[in-house]
């Protein structure tokens, strides 16, 4: 199988499947979701129990994107995920836990009759999200200013557990959490490659910290 051809497709459970063109999407403000990284989500709405459960019957795999202020209007990239677990309450919510693939793009929605949306995306633009990794990036600054960071913040992560994560998952679980604006989330999303990824989190990080005057001469560069 080609290179070209690989792009278009994912790993699970050692069978490689085709990614869809058109995916059940929901639309959550403030909640931007990346690749390799879980996001637990509490299912009530009943369009989006109907998603939850359309997918499970069907192939797990569901979009996530961030809604904009304006009623129904969606950022134009967002993650496709599949669900990894999966739990039904007796109040009726779901609880699920979704694993990031790739990031796709809009390109449009396609009407349909049921309670939740769909839409057809494009994975091309973000390709290297399911290959290996092999950029060669120093963070050592970075996770300096992160820590600190999030220790200004309030923030409490396992730093020890975190460093068994390898670059990618790292970056992209930093991106997820950090307290930072929603744009800016979104702006490390649409991010194409990891080192521009990494650039623009270093940037927004010592934009915060300089502006509380707390970067000191031995972190900054």
């Amino acid at each position: 199988m080609s290179l070209s051809q690989f792009k278009y497709f994912y790993y699970n459970d050692y069978i490689m499947k085709p990614l869809p063109n058109l995916i059940p999407i929901f639309p959550l403000s403030g909640v931007i979701y990346f690749p390799k990284t879980n996001l637990p989500l509490n299912i009530f709405e009943q369009k989006y129990l109907d998603l939850v459960n359309d997918c499970i019957k069907k192939d797990k795999l569901m979009g996530m994107i961030q809604s904009k202020k304006r009623e129904r209007d969606v950022y134009k990239v967002g993650c496709l995920g599949k669900i990894s677990d999966f739990k039904k309450n007796d109040d009726g919510r779901i609880l699920i836990n979704l694993t990031g693939i790739t990031r796709f793009e809009v390109l449009e929605e396609k009407e349909n009759s049921k309670s939740y949306r769909e839409f057809k995306v494009d994975y091309k633009k973000f390709n290297l999200d399911l290959e290996p990794n092999i950029e060669r990036i120093n963070i050592n600054i970075l996770m300096k200013n992160i820590e600190y960071f999030f220790k200004k913040n309030g923030l409490l992560l396992n730093w020890k557990e975190f460093e068994k994560l390898e670059l990618t998952q790292k970056i992209n679980t930093l991106s997820m959490i950090a307290p930072i604006t929603n744009e800016e989330k979104q702006k490390l999303l649409e991010s194409i490659s990891l080192k521009e990824k990494v650039d623009t989190l270093e940037n927004i990080i010592n934009f915060y910290l300089l502006q509380k005057g707390s970067l000191s001469n031995q972190t900054i560069q």
